[in-house]
């Protein structure tokens, strides 16, 4: 049986252990939170390094993206600094084709029509696939990047706009330690409501889910939210706030959609190469082979 391990900064209290089969073989899939706390998070690569057969970097990601130039940020690469016999990866390997191609998949298949939709992008830099994906296709488009991860109070409302202004502050952010720009730990299970005039604006609201929980208004009435890692009690939260349709980009486990970190683990433990000689198209043939489609939950009608 492989053993792939998802180490997270966030909350504990998602933490998950399932096991499945995939591709032919036994899997058992396992998330555990280091609440936030770094010396933990080291601690448990350093116990688990040469026991299991990947490591999923969550609660934080490894790289972040403008358009093809990829950024390293220095807090995450430092915590993975005692992986010294097991590959790790934070799924962006995967997100630029899985979440490409939900988009295609939804709107060739007549799911979401996304011509027709306002849609609130939260953060485009660790989502380059999905934003771009998007952008092409939306009625239109805010990404709140500035707004989510620096608390600056701007919209862009244009893909060339949020290139070029990632382009010039990535080399800046990717020095930052992680807690400034995203919610670790406890922070994870908190909602403080804020930027509620774009949520309210937006038809659809796409992108991580921590940054959308940590920030959406009581009211999501009719919404459909795009995002994944959601917990049996995210989907019956978003149930409570109305909102109409919940789509995942991940499989569902057990009842829970584990991140795109965890899904590109499995794909390395299979194929036995280092992710850095993974090509996207590889992963997406994995990913046919598995016959992956989004998961989709109406969770709330008219």
């Amino acid at each position: 049986m492989k053993h792939v391990v998802s180490i997270s900064l966030g909350s504990s209290k998602r933490n998950k252990k399932v096991n499945v089969r995939l591709f032919g073989e036994d899997f058992e899939i396992e998330r555990i939170g280091s609440d936030g706390n770094k010396a933990k998070f080291r601690e448990l690569i350093a116990e688990l390094d040469g026991k299991v057969d990947a490591f999923g970097v969550g609660g934080t990601d490894l790289y972040l993206y403008a358009g093809n130039r990829r950024y390293t940020m220095r807090d995450s690469v430092a915590l993975m600094r005692e992986a010294k016999q097991t590959p790790y990866v934070d799924g962006s390997g995967l997100k630029n084709t899985l979440e490409r191609e939900t988009v295609r998949y939804l709107q060739e298949n007549g799911i979401v029509d996304f011509s027709q939709l306002c849609v609130l992008m939260v953060s485009a830099v660790d989502r380059f696939g999905m934003a771009e994906a998007l952008a092409s296709r939306a009625k239109s488009i805010v990404f709140g990047d500035m707004m989510f991860g620096l608390g600056i109070p701007i919209a862009m409302r244009s893909w060339s706009l949020a290139q070029k202004l990632a382009r010039v502050l990535l080399p800046i952010i990717v020095l930052f330690p992680i807690e400034w720009i995203y919610p670790t730990g406890e922070k994870q299970n908190q909602n403080t409501p804020k930027w509620q005039k774009y949520f309210a604006e937006a038809d659809l609201i796409a992108g991580d889910y921590h940054l959308i929980g940590r920030y959406m208004p009581e009211d999501l009435r009719g919404k459909i939210v795009l995002t994944n890692t959601t917990t049996p009690e995210n989907v019956e939260e978003f149930r409570k706030r109305g909102v109409k349709m919940l789509i995942t980009t991940t499989p569902v486990f057990e009842g829970r959609s584990f991140g795109t970190n965890v899904m590109e683990a499995v794909l390395v433990s299979l194929m036995g190469r280092p992710a850095s000689e993974i090509t996207p198209e590889e992963y997406f043939q994995k990913l046919k082979e598995l016959d992956w489609k989004p998961t989709i939950q109406v969770l709330n009608v008219g």
